[in-house]
C-alpha cells in the first residue's frame, strides 16, 4: 500500500525558560492509505504535536512531514481534527455546528444541510437537529464533533483522544461507532490514547512512543481481523500477549518520564 502520511526524521521544539524544549527528535513514521494508527506513551513525549504537525499547525525544525506525497506546509480541509472536548458553538444548533465549516467556505446551506443530515443519522443524532449543545450528553456533542469533523470528507482524521472525557460505557460506543463509520469510509485515521484496551481494539497497529523528547520504539501489529466484536477480542488469540507487551512498554517510558521529571526538578 502507498504511504498516505509520512513523517521522515522530524525534530521539533519549543521555546523554555532557559534554553528550547525538544519534544520530537528524529520521529518517522508512516500510515498507509485507508489505515488506522494508534499512537500510545506517556503524557508529555510528543503525541499531540505529532498530530498537530501533520494536521499543519506547527512546523518542524528538521525532517519532512509528507501527505498524499505533498509537503505539508498548513491546515488543509482534507486533513481533520477531534480533539477530546467537542468545542461546539454554544450558540449554534446541532445542524448549524456540523456545517459551519462547509458554509464559510462557500458550499450550499442547503447541500450542507443534506449531507449533514446523513452523517448525524450515521451517529444515532438524528431528530437532534435542531437541539442546542447544552441539551445534549458528553457522548452526544462528541458524535457532533465526529459528524464534523467528517462531514468535509477529510481524507486523514487525526483524533487526540476523543473520547478521554467520557464514561466508560458511553466511551465503548464511541469506539464502535468510530470504528464503524471508519470502515464505511476508509478515512485514513491516527488516534492519540492512553488507554491501552482501546488502542487495542481500534487500531490496524500501535505505535509506543518514548518518553520526551519523543520517539517511536516500538510498533505491534495487530492481527484480530476488521470485525472485532468489543465484548469478545479479550478472548481472541494472541489479546493477552500482546495486551501484556503494550503495557509493559508503555510503563517502562512512563517510569522513565517520571525519573526524568524528578530529575529536572532536583535542578
Amino acid at each position: 500500500m502507498t504511504d498516505h502520511i509520512r513523517l521522515e526524521h522530524v525534530t521539533l521544539d519549543f521555546p523554555g525558560k532557559h534554553q528550547r524544549l525538544t519534544v520530537l527528535e528524529d520521529v518517522s513514521l508512516s500510515l498507509a492509505q485507508g489505515e488506522f494508527v494508534v499512537l500510545l506513551g506517556p503524557s508529555g513525549c510528543g503525541k499531540s504535536t505529532i498530530l498537530n504537525a501533520i494536521a499543519g499547525f506547527t512546523g518542524a525544525r528538521q525532517g519532512r512531514i509528507l501527505c498524499a506525497g505533498q509537503p505539508v506546509s498548513g491546515p488543509h480541509p482534507s486533513r481533520g481534527m477531534v480533539f477530546q472536548q467537542p468545542n461546539l458553538f454554544p450558540w449554534l444548533s446541532v445542524l448549524d455546528n456540523v456545517t459551519f465549516g462547509p458554509r464559510m467556505a462557500g458550499k450550499k446551506r442547503a447541500a450542507a444541510n443534506s449531507e449533514a443530515n446523513a452523517w448525524l443519522r450515521r451517529v444515532g443524532l438524528e431528530g437532534f437537529e435542531h437541539h442546542a449543545p447544552w441539551q445534549l450528553s458528553g457522548g452526544m456533542k462528541q458524535r457532533v464533533a465526529l459528524a464534523r469533523a467528517w462531514l468535509p470528507d477529510p481524507d486523514v482524521l487525526l483524533m487526540d483522544e476523543p473520547f478521554g472525557a467520557l464514561d466508560a460505557q458511553t466511551r465503548m460506543m464511541m469506539q464502535e461507532l468510530l470504528r464503524a463509520a471508519w470502515r464505511q469510509t476508509g478515512t485514513t485515521i491516527l488516534f492519540v490514547t492512553h488507554d491501552v484496551e482501546e488502542a487495542l481494539f481500534l487500531a490496524d497497529r500501535i505505535l509506543v512512543m518514548s518518553a520526551r523528547p519523543g520517539t517511536i520504539v516500538d510498533e505491534v501489529v495487530l492481527p484480530f481481523g476488521p470485525e472485532r466484536d468489543i465484548e469478545t477480542l479479550a478472548q481472541a488469540a494472541g489479546y493477552s500477549d500482546i495486551k501484556q507487551h503494550v503495557l509493559h512498554r508503555v510503563r517502562a517510558e512512563a517510569r522513565r518520564a517520571s525519573q526524568a521529571g524528578g530529575k529536572e526538578g532536583d535542578k
